[in-house]
């Protein structure tokens, strides 16, 4: 009993070891090894393989289940305007203010929503074209071969058995760092020294949390980074998003109050670190938020302010409204793009059917968080420019980067009805067409379309 004993000692302190001083002390100090970018490397490799070997195996038995695709509805581009534009113009008796036939293209848009709408598809975790040798992936693939299933078991046991004790004992000791290290900053003196000394701790203790997601992040077009003074927007896929930005430097959280372990974490935090936290009933009064937040910007010696003005997560397909209230603060604006590898894994939370526990243990158990983050050309409100198209067209240039879909709709339709100024809204545009049939320029451009028309046939 005492040999068996001393293994588990001697196991236990080259466990230790190798988390200190091989994964820690890297982290500490921003520097890599090289071990995740192997790892990385004959992940990529397996997954080749697996992928040919699955298309492979359905050629050979061509019962087997193959994945259901998105994309059902193929919709045309362009909005109500010109598709209705051009219905008209095609048609030489739509000389009157109305036509009766306009149903039919609102029948069509919204048989295409029943089938398929633009929204509840952004809160579900995207679709994979093959399988990721994740359990949870799995559900539209079917036995393949047994060497297929044998790497999966031995995925699973080096997920669960290897990778997760050391992802757990590093995000547990980044936490917990995190909160003795604000807290101890936080009794000493303002002071450029305590500052230095918050942003030091807070760097150090986000990079050992993303070492024990096993995130790779690359970071491109660096020297656009956000500023102090400035506020960073980024598109917004998981609360993980917050560690992959803090690893590249720091910024001031802004958020609601929470209890629990969180809340003893914000505590901490706000002692070294002025980060913006509300109570529920500031959060209602849109003033009181904003004039703090334009009192964080008007200091131009303190840490950016990062937000993520969709509000809510979306799963990393597309960019939702941004709620115009961030861009109404003044100040620059730093825009920065947040791309997953859903590959390795799905960065996505389901808060709807995941708790914040049940999906940190999902994020832990995958086999790695693979992440490229762009940081854009600073932006400034324009002349004649309100908040709301400032806030478009900010959303716009980080949808191009990441090669997301650029959506209007607002993010809160998740849990909320479609309000009715939306409604409104597409009431007023079609109003705004038929008034335009009236419109002598209109019916000049009308009569040279189906002009070209005639020539074209």
């Amino acid at each position: 009993m005492e040999n068996l004993w001393c293994v588990a000692g001697t196991i236990f302190q080259l466990w230790m070891f190798v988390v200190v001083f091989f994964i820690m002390l890297p982290a500490m100090f921003g520097l890599s090894l090289g071990v995740t970018e192997v790892y990385i490397q004959v992940l990529v490799k397996i997954l080749e393989w697996a992928t040919l070997r699955i298309q492979r195996g359905r050629q050979e038995q061509p019962s087997a289940s193959v994945p259901l695709h998105t994309g059902i509805i193929e919709r045309a581009g362009g909005s109500m305007e010109e598709e209705m534009w051009q219905l008209r113009c095609s048609r030489p008796e739509a000389a009157g203010a109305f036509c009766l036939s306009d149903g039919v293209y609102f029948c069509k848009k919204g048989l295409e929503s029943i089938v398929e709408d633009q929204v509840t598809q952004r809160f579900s975790s995207e679709e994979l074209a093959s399988w990721n040798l994740l359990t949870r992936t799995n559900q539209n693939f079917y036995y393949i071969s047994l060497r297929l299933t044998i790497i999966w078991g031995l995925g699973v046991f080096v997920r669960y058995c290897i990778l997760l004790p050391f992802r757990i004992a590093l995000a547990s000791t980044g936490l917990s760092w995190l909160v003795i290290g604000t807290s101890v900053v936080g009794f000493l003196p303002e002071s450029s020294a305590k500052n230095w000394l918050s942003e030091l701790v807070h760097l150090t203790c986000y990079r050992i949390c993303a070492r024990g997601l096993s995130a790779t992040i690359h970071y491109h077009n660096k020297e656009n980074r956000p500023q102090k003074g400035g506020i960073c927007v980024a598109n917004h896929t998981t609360p993980i998003d917050v560690v992959i930005l803090a690893n590249d430097g720091c910024y001031a959280m802004v958020g609601q109050t929470h209890g629990g372990l969180l809340g003893i974490l914000q505590k901490s935090m706000v002692r070294s670190c002025p980060h913006v936290w509300f109570e529920r009933s500031e959060m209602k009064d849109r003033n009181a938020v904003t004039s703090r937040l334009r009192h964080h910007v008007a200091a131009k010696t303190k840490l950016p302010i990062l937000i993520f003005p969709e509000g809510t997560c979306v799963n990393n397909t597309s960019v939702m409204m941004f709620k115009k209230g961030s861009f109404e603060i003044g100040g620059t604006i730093y825009p920065v793009t947040i791309k997953y590898d859903r590959r390795f894994g799905d960065a996505f939370w389901n808060s709807s059917k995941y708790n914040i526990v049940s999906y940190l243990l999902r994020t832990m158990t995958s086999w790695a968080i693979v992440v490229n983050v762009w940081y854009l050309p600073p932006m400034t409100i324009q002349d004649g420019e309100d908040a709301a198209q400032f806030a478009n067209r900010v959303k716009s240039v980080i949808a191009h980067q990441g090669g997301l879909l650029d959506l209007a709709w607002d993010g809160g339709l998740k849990r909320y009805k479609v309000k009715d100024s939306l409604k409104e809204e597409q009431q007023k545009t079609y109003s705004n067409i038929i008034v335009g049939q009236n419109d002598i320029r209109t019916t000049k451009t009308c009569s040279e379309t189906r002009g070209s028309i005639k020539l074209d046939q």
